[in-house]
């Protein structure tokens, strides 16, 4: 027989298992089940293994509201952050919930059922199996783990070396006294070209254009005072507000006085890297910070690396690869024995999974983002989408609630149905995600549109959202509610 349940989370990293704590902590009625496509806990923190991987945001915000972050550093490293993961599934009950090696490949939804099916694919042995449930909330991500983004280039075969993607880095890659060149100038790559210089003969990072590159303390001085002197919740609640609204602050700063922000970036750079380094052409970027996400290095550890000679960058246009490494359009060849594509990742909601309502296709690129979690004429179904300017679970934690206070508001009233409808005065649409990436622009067409005004507009901002999706009215002529009996649907409150 079919299993059902009454919600199916689908992924187990930072999203999936904040679902599932806020599912059995304010919905304890609810039947709840967690599949994972992947043999492992963790989602992004266990998927990536390359040398130095790291968070970009602090831990005091990446961490959960209702698990505070107690480590001293507040920018972590990939394996303090999977630890803390895989504890606090283990404090919660949810790692013994999880099912492993389970990939949704297509999602059907019924409204004479007001069910979903789920068609999941086996990992072990590639057969499919079928779930049902009353609610999908999908916690997967925003982009394809099978692979990355790499461009093609002229001569690929002819190089000698090894060419190797972050997304696909195992442990036997040697790079021990080696010459190492990272392509990209991204997240991905200011934290592997530090890491990949402790033990390489020599790396070069490699960018067609420059990015933003801050430095911040790994350790949060003030935050840690507070831990010392104030009990866990309170110092937790300090420490978690005061980096909130100091990335609010600095993120407004930068978006109305985007040549001021520059001109201080850029300011710190030099003084790191000292007044003869050209800081202008490597790190000075056409476009305004926060166009781009703005690249994080704690401690400085990317300048220090480049100060001590461990490290080059150069700024320039690739031709073709050569036998022995890279020729520039300059016709100047940079050696290497290794060549690392940190050229970004690809991005998919939901994997790409195959959606039906009532037996038509749906393309998410087609709807319009409602709360930035829902999807219009999809119903029944959220999906767990972080900031872009801040840390991810800040937005995965307020979904979680509002989910929550949906499900236990439809319990209330009989509702088996709630679905956002596209009005007559929606109004213009922009683009899901308001930023110049790469990885962004190369998937705007499969991705949802937002709109110019609420609630189809896409905020990154947390007191708005914490506004909106903790205290808004459920019923706001916009989410339409459906009893399954008599086909009613439900009015204003």
């Amino acid at each position: 027989m079919t299993e059902t349940v009454d919600v199916l989370i689908v992924g187990a990293g930072i999203s999936g298992i904040a679902a599932a704590y806020y599912l059995q902590e304010r919905c304890p009625g609810k039947r709840v089940a967690i599949v994972e496509g992947r043999d492992a806990i963790g989602g992004t923190w266990d998927f990536f293994r390359y040398p130095g991987v790291r968070s970009d945001s602090d831990m005091y915000t990446l961490g959960y509201r209702f698990r505070p972050w107690t480590s001293d550093k507040a920018i972590a490293d990939g394996a303090a952050i999977l630890e803390y993961l895989r504890d606090t599934a283990r404090e919660f009950g949810i790692d013994k919930r999880i099912r492993f090696n389970q990939r949704v490949r297509r999602i059907a939804w019924s409204s004479a059922a007001a069910e979903w099916t789920v068609d999941i694919e086996r990992g072990e042995d590639g057969t499919t199996q079928q779930m049902r449930c009353k609610f999908l909330f999908m916690c997967t991500g925003y982009y394809r783990y099978d692979q990355g983004y790499t461009p093609e280039w002229a001569g690929a075969d002819c190089f000698q070396g090894e060419i190797i993607h972050p997304q696909q880095w195992h442990n036997r890659v040697d790079y021990d006294g080696k010459r190492v060149v990272v392509i990209g100038s991204g997240a991905t790559a200011v934290t592997l070209v530090p890491a990949l210089a402790e033990r390489a003969e020599h790396v070069t990072m490699l960018q067609r254009s420059p990015s933003y590159v801050v430095s911040s303390p790994s350790q949060d001085g003030l935050s840690l005072w507070l831990h010392q002197r104030l009990p866990l919740k309170l110092a937790a609640w300090l420490a978690r507000w005061r980096l909130i609204l100091r990335q609010m602050y600095y993120f407004a700063v930068a978006r109305s006085k985007p040549q001021e922000t520059r001109r201080l970036i850029l300011q710190g750079a030099r003084e790191a890297l000292g007044a003869d380094y050209d800081v202008e052409r490597h790190f000075g970027p056409r476009y305004n910070p926060w166009d781009q996400r703005i690249c994080l290095v704690p401690d400085s550890d990317l300048f220090e690396a480049i100060k001590a000679g461990a490290v080059s960058v150069v700024t320039e246009r690739i031709d073709r690869f050569v036998e022995a490494g890279i020729r520039l359009e300059t016709g100047e060849v940079l050696p290497a024995d290794i060549i690392v594509t940190a050229t970004g990742l690809q991005m998919k909601l939901m994997h790409g999974v195959e959606i039906l309502v009532d037996g038509a296709p749906v393309e998410l690129g087609d709807t319009r983002s409602y709360l930035g979690m829902m999807y219009s004429g999809i119903p029944n179904l959220a999906s767990a989408f972080g900031y872009t300017n801040a840390s991810w679970t800040l937005k995965a934690e307020l979904i979680c609630e509002y989910v929550c206070r949906l499900l236990n508001y439809m319990g209330r009233r009989g509702y088996a149905e709630c679905r956002p409808r596209l009005g007559e005065q929606a109004g213009a649409t922009e683009a899901f995600v308001d930023f110049t990436s790469g990885y962004v622009q190369r998937a705007l067409d499969s991705l949802p549109k937002q709109g110019t005004r609420r609630p189809w507009k896409v905020y990154q901002n947390y007191l708005q959202d914490l506004l909106q999706l903790r205290y808004r009215r459920l019923n706001d002529g916009v989410m339409e509610f459906r009893r399954i009996d008599s086909q009613e649907t439900g009015g204003r409150l």
